[in-house]
């Protein structure tokens, strides 16, 4: 079907829209960016902040562009003194009870508020501050902090919270001055349904969300000598910390990150992608079991810890569809811990594990009492006591976080010459590569399980049917003669989807991936700010590009962990297995979202 298109004029410019675009998507396509604040692409458009309003012939007012849709005939002016004395105003206002710290923000030079400041010219504000008092910050939460004297109330947290993720843990509440983004009875985050994810940390213009930093105690680690620090990457942190340095957008810089995580003083370099190949070999097996069996089907994936805060909050009745496998983040710690100690003749007490995660949400899964499976094998063999009690992951970092690091000791990063990953935790294959995008732990997933079931080699490592983009995927694989119906989703909304037909009895599938983030891990809250479809894209090219440059790319030809099986775990799914790498989760209770 054709698409009706509209003729318009701005800024004297004729210029031909498909009917239905905004105004301010009408002016970029006649080269002009109409600046915006409370606007972004695909989250919000509540024209809360007035910074982009225009000039209508006829119209008495001016006009919100990101919120009013181009007309045939329209006559648009984007430019004048009206326009720009407006949008002054308007900054100035929002400024005048912003706190002027920009030096000691975690936002600074990376605050849309701050470039448009500068963008608009203004120097000052000529308005006096109403807000009476501060209000406190929110540190409830194990991995975000709210700062709300730095909210502009410009919603988009709010939006990305309900919209995208259908959690609804956060709403404006209040009125005129008393208007603040709160929690269910302003309980703080860690008091909510918040699941972690820190998708509002990625959008919020300002300062007013960010991780909840563990920078210096990573630094006091790194200076012990008592101590021995390693380090753990996740897959999508190669396809991100280059930008976060300055580098384009999805740049591959897997060898200079080893490189500069060697120069901040790391005893070793390990990879998380180990523990995803790890992982395939015990969620592929549990899938296989289940199948043969007769279990819990559809057996969901259990690597995205924002998932499972989900899942636990929301369709409690559904937890034995979860794999009983920690994520790799986990599974890292737990051998990290035991096996790695053991050969390297260190006392797991004294071994930090830091973890460099493209996700909020990792801080609070390191933090779960499920989570300290090395403690259990060394207790009775150490007369380990409770109070010796340690975890086996000490401190997860984002990419953002690693990036400051890297700033604050002066590494050139772009100088950097490239460096391998440590042995033996630090070798994986391109399917482990792949847990960085959507579909990437399916697909993983499936080369491992058809392999494992015909006997025979797949014909090609690549299933394009679960790449991409779409917000639910699905695929059919025939291994032998079963015909093995597959979906992947990423955000939470379209988790819900899935996890409704599941509550209905109307799930036709057998095998379900869950990623919280947009894009998966990649688009992750913890990565680079700004994340948008377009940056999510690119980063994904270099995820799979990395898997096919790769000579192993099955997670069960990776030499180290079937040299892990034979030497220590035994087999999968077996009970070393079983008390290291499995877990279960919590109920916490059933929550029903109410449409707004």
């Amino acid at each position: 079907m054709a698409k009706e298109m509209i003729q318009l004029t701005i800024d004297g410019q004729s210029v031909s829209v498909e009917r239905g675009t905004t105004i301010l998507d009408a002016c970029l396509q006649v080269g002009i960016k109409v600046p915006t604040l409370c606007h972004l692409d695909g989250v919000s458009s509540h024209g809360s902040c007035g910074i982009c309003a225009v000039e209508v012939k006829n119209s008495k007012r001016l006009v919100r562009s990101c919120m009013s849709q181009a007309l045939a005939g329209m006559e648009v002016q984007t430019n004048s003194e009206r326009i720009r004395a407006s949008r002054k105003l308007n900054l100035e206002l929002i400024l005048a009870n912003h706190p002027l710290e920009c030096l000691t923000c975690e936002r600074n030079l990376n605050c849309e508020l701050q470039s448009l400041a500068q963008q608009l010219g203004v120097r000052e504000s000529r308005f006096q501050r109403t807000r009476a008092r501060l209000i406190p910050l929110d540190w409830s939460s194990s991995s975000l902090v709210r700062d709300p004297n730095k909210c502009i109330l410009c919603n988009r947290c709010v939006e990305v919270c309900s919209q995208t993720q259908s959690v609804h843990a956060i709403d404006i509440v209040g009125r005129g001055l008393g208007s603040k983004v709160a929690t269910f009875l302003d309980r703080g985050l860690g008091s909510s349904v918040c699941t972690n994810c820190g998708q509002c940390s990625l959008v919020c213009p300002t300062g007013a969300i960010t991780e909840r930093s563990n920078i210096e105690e990573v630094f006091r680690a790194l200076s012990d000598p008592n101590l021995t620090t390693i380090v753990q990457t996740a897959p999508a942190i190669r396809v991100g910390i280059g930008e976060a340095m300055g580098m384009p957008w999805g740049a591959l810089v897997t060898g200079q990150m080893v490189a500069g995580l060697r120069r901040l003083g790391f005893d070793k370099v390990f990879d998380t992608q180990f523990a995803a190949d790890l992982t395939i070999m015990e969620e592929g097996h549990e899938l296989i079991r289940r199948i043969v069996e007769g279990g819990t089907l559809p057996m969901i994936t259990s690597c995205s810890p924002g998932w499972i805060k989900f899942i636990e909050h929301f369709y409690p009745e559904q937890l034995d569809n979860l794999s009983t496998c920690k994520s790799p983040q986990q599974m890292f710690g737990a051998i990290a811990k035991t096996y790695y100690a053991k050969q390297a003749g260190l006392d797991p007490r004294n071994i930090r594990v830091v973890s460099i995660m493209p996700c909020t949400a990792k801080k609070y899964e390191a933090g779960r009492s499920e989570m300290d499976g090395a403690f259990d094998y060394w207790k009775e063999e150490m007369h380990l006591e409770e109070r010796d009690r340690f975890a086996d992951v000490d401190y997860a970092l984002t990419t953002r976080e690693l990036a400051s690091m890297f700033r604050r000791v002066g590494i050139q990063f772009a100088s950097l010459p490239d460096e391998a990953f440590d042995n033996p935790l630090g070798i994986s294959t391109g399917a482990a590569v792949i847990f960085g995008a959507t579909g990437g732990v399916m697909e993983a997933a499936l080369r491992t399980a058809y392999e494992v079931l015909t006997k025979e080699t797949l014909p090609s490592v690549e299933f394009a049917q679960v790449r991409g983009m779409d917000g639910i995927k699905e695929a059919t694989v025939m291994i032998n003669d079963m015909p093995l119906k597959v979906a992947v989703a990423h955000t939470l909304g379209n988790a819900r989807i899935l996890m409704d037909q599941i509550s209905r009895k109307e799930s036709p599938y057998a095998f379900i991936e869950v990623m919280s983030c947009p894009g998966g891990c990649l688009g992750g809250g913890g990565q680079p700010i700004p994340t948008n479809a377009e940056i999510r894209k690119k980063r994904a090219e270099s995820i799979y590009l990395e898997d096919r440059n790769l000579e192993v790319r099955k997670s069960h030809e990776n030499s180290e962990v079937l040299a892990l099986y034979k030497n220590f775990l035994i087999e999968p799914l077996g009970e070393k297995s079983h008390h290291l790498l499995h877990t279960t989760y919590t109920k916490r209770g059933q929550y029903k979202v109410f449409e707004h």
